[in-house]
């Protein structure tokens, strides 16, 4: 069976092949005439991307069939409804033996020999031998590292696969160092270290299960703000004579990265630094959410489909 792939389907498309479950709810209808009955929603995801799904009929029986993080094989129709929707009619467990997990994960196109390039190269720029030291408590440890480069940056709405934490983080700062040249009075030195480390809490908040991101009961609990303030406050305590005051900003940086209490910060940006870095920080989120909705290519009239998380189709044709 050769694999279909989401970022390739289209509507009226036939579906005869497998995807990892990221997403399950049974819910009840809402319609008088079929009350007392369920149906099923699903996200479903593979190496190019997501899709929804649904299962009207027999959604119980088929619910019971698989959980979050399996690989199932579907058959199905795509149609239209606020964006591709996958209207699946029956399905089964995919035998393990037959799975290619390539198929099934996305992961960065940078090498790890490539991370790490660049995140030497921009610790060289840290000319503050606290934030220097900080930084060491962190990537000395192998552990740390390893996870770090391999985490994804989310489950769903930007970066959301292998070795995606450490592309976004290296993004952010590249973008940092261009609002530097701009701004000369912003501490170069902070912004990276707060490039580097604002979301170092993911690596807490999520992990792989199988070929699934899932998150843990931290994460569901604190969310990758609080914990990364505990995380940085755990290694600041390693450093001897670190300033309560270079403390106090770097925490601001992390807590307010999210720019807006409603987008999840706690507190909004009220330093220069920590709001060069919220704006850093959505931009490469922005840009990434854009070029995967893009990587999913345009439809005859050079349109993409609906993209709910940006909130707009996209236009791909030539602009004549």
């Amino acid at each position: 069976m050769e694999k279909q792939f989401i970022a390739n389907l289209q509507v009226g498309d036939v579906v005869h092949s497998y995807f990892i479950v990221t997403e399950k709810n049974l819910l009840p209808f809402n319609q008088p005439n079929r009350a007392g009955e369920y149906y099923l929603r699903l996200q479903l995801a593979d190496a190019s991307g997501t899709i929804r799904a649904v299962v009207w009929e027999k959604a119980e029986e088929m619910a019971e069939m698989f959980a979050v993080g399996d690989v199932i094989r579907v058959r199905g129709e795509v149609s239209n409804y606020r964006g591709l929707q996958l209207t699946i009619y029956s399905l089964e467990l995919m035998p393990a033996e037959e799975i290619v997990r390539s198929h099934l994960q996305k992961t960065t196109a940078f090498s790890r020999e490539e991370l790490l390039r660049r995140l030497q190269a921009l610790y060289k720029q840290i000319t503050d031998p606290y934030l220097q030291k900080l930084l060491e408590a962190f990537f000395i440890d192998d552990v740390f590292l390893n996870r770090y480069l391999e985490a994804p940056a989310a489950r769903s709405v930007h970066h959301n696969y292998v070795g995606g934490l450490a592309e976004h983080s290296l993004e952010v700062a590249a973008l940092c160092q261009e609002f530097v040249k701009i701004h000369p009075s912003l501490d170069l030195s902070l912004l990276l270290c707060g490039a580097l480390l604002h979301d170092v809490g993911k690596i807490e908040e999520y992990e792989m299960k199988g070929l699934s991101i899932e998150l843990t009961t931290r994460g569901k609990l604190l969310g990758h703000i609080v914990i990364g303030v505990e995380m940085i406050n755990e290694r600041i305590n390693q450093v001897d004579g670190f300033p309560e005051n270079l403390q106090l900003e770097l925490n601001h940086m992390i807590l307010s990265h999210h720019g807006q209490k409603e987008w999840g910060s706690p507190e909004v940006p009220r330093t220069f630094a920590a709001f060069a870095l919220f704006h850093a920080d959505l931009v490469s989120a922005r840009l990434n959410q854009f070029a995967l909705a893009a990587a999913k290519g345009a439809k005859a009239d050079g349109w993409t489909e609906w993209n709910r998380l940006l909130e707009r189709d996209i236009y791909l044709g030539l602009v004549e």
